[in-house]
């Protein structure tokens, strides 16, 4: 999937801050002319595994640790997956370019769906929703400060004069390319969506949006405390409570 418009380097520079970084194990996904620089933490062979899409400001290293060791003790793998140029990824990040790179990921973990949840974080959510509409079998979906409409995140850095097109044709490739309400309401699984009340970037309201659209077994779970940046920081008992509640969910339901 590729957008002139959504791809364009303007766009994307704003977006996307891509840096190097290196860790050990690597888990190599290839591409078509790039490679993205994983980390697959597979503890157990039987429990379900979370594949994680960080934010644009973040990187796999920075989840590497404590959050795969936290990860661990409520009963699931982890698969830290990165975006194109970023830490050990080769390439250039690329809006809607990365969405192909979704199923890349899931055939390389080689994977039943039923055993995947998707997590998305703040931009990152764009790709685990975009992942549950790809296998609507797979067992849940989490979203932590995530984006329901895409397009009032591009106007607030962005004009459609600089990515050469006008607003009608920047809403059209929006809605064909990150439609949220039609992808999430596709999905079947368990949907857990985490925000803050006070999110500073990115208002309580896409998470409101994201829960009501929801059309399986969903839970909205709104912190007082923290906004967009130090939400799990702030709030570090309660989000690992609330993900292993919602993984005890998911293997009840099995």
């Amino acid at each position: 999937m590729n957008s002139p418009i959504l791809d364009h380097p303007t766009l994307s520079s704003q977006y996307f801050y891509p840096w190097p970084n290196h860790f050990e194990h690597p888990f190599f996904v290839e591409g078509n002319g790039f490679r993205l620089g994983c980390k697959y933490n597979k503890t157990n062979g039987q429990w379900p595994t979370i594949i994680h899409f960080h934010g644009n400001g973040e990187s796999v290293a920075d989840y590497l640790g404590e959050f795969e060791q936290r990860v661990a003790e409520l009963g699931a793998n982890l698969l830290l997956a990165e975006y194109r140029g970023y830490g050990m990824s080769s390439g250039e990040p690329a809006l809607t370019a990365m969405l192909d790179d979704v199923r890349l990921i899931v055939e390389a973990s080689g994977l039943a769906p039923e055993k995947i949840i998707f997590f998305g974080r703040s931009l990152g959510s764009l790709y685990a929703v975009h992942g549950a509409a790809l296998y609507p079998e797979a067992a849940g979906l989490i979203v932590e400060s995530g984006v329901a409409d895409p397009m009032e995140r591009i106007l607030v850095r962005t004009e459609p004069r600089q990515v050469g097109a006008t607003m009608a044709q920047l809403r059209e490739e929006v809605d064909a390319c990150f439609n949220q309400q039609k992808k999430i309401a596709s999905f079947k699984g368990g949907v857990l969506i985490m925000h803050t009340r006070n999110d500073d970037l990115v208002s309580v309201s896409h998470a409101q949006r994201l829960h009501e659209w929801a059309t399986g077994h969903k839970e909205l779970l709104i912190f007082e405390r923290g906004d967009h940046n130090n939400i799990l920081a702030v709030n570090e008992k309660a989000y690992f409570a609330a993900m292993g509640k919602f993984l005890r969910g998911l293997t009840a339901a099995e």
